[in-house]
């Protein structure tokens, strides 16, 4: 019996790369995993990449041991996605 896996946060399935100044609903879905994977994080989930969300970024990016360019492209998306929806995991 395969395991299925529930999406923690289901604002889009895109994954474009998004940066500060961004808007839309994949900046919402960054901001969902972001407060999922990172612990004393509350960003407003309300799809505008501001300062807030840059620095949770980079946090995050840090803790992944990837990049730290506060920009969210293919390589933080993926490590996001993962952490975000990996029980029990928080930088």
């Amino acid at each position: 019996m395969a395991t299925e896996i529930t999406e923690i946060c289901s604002h889009t399935n895109t994954r474009p790369t998004i940066k500060r100044g961004s808007q839309g609903t994949a900046v919402k879905q960054a901001q969902c995993y972001l407060n999922n994977s990172l612990t004393n994080t509350d960003l407003a989930v309300d799809g505008d990449f501001g300062p807030l969300t840059e620095t949770a970024t980079r946090r995050f990016q840090g803790c992944a041991d990837i990049t730290v360019d506060g920009v969210i492209g293919s390589q933080t998306w993926s490590h996001l996605a993962f952490f975000a929806n990996s029980p029990g995991f928080a930088c």
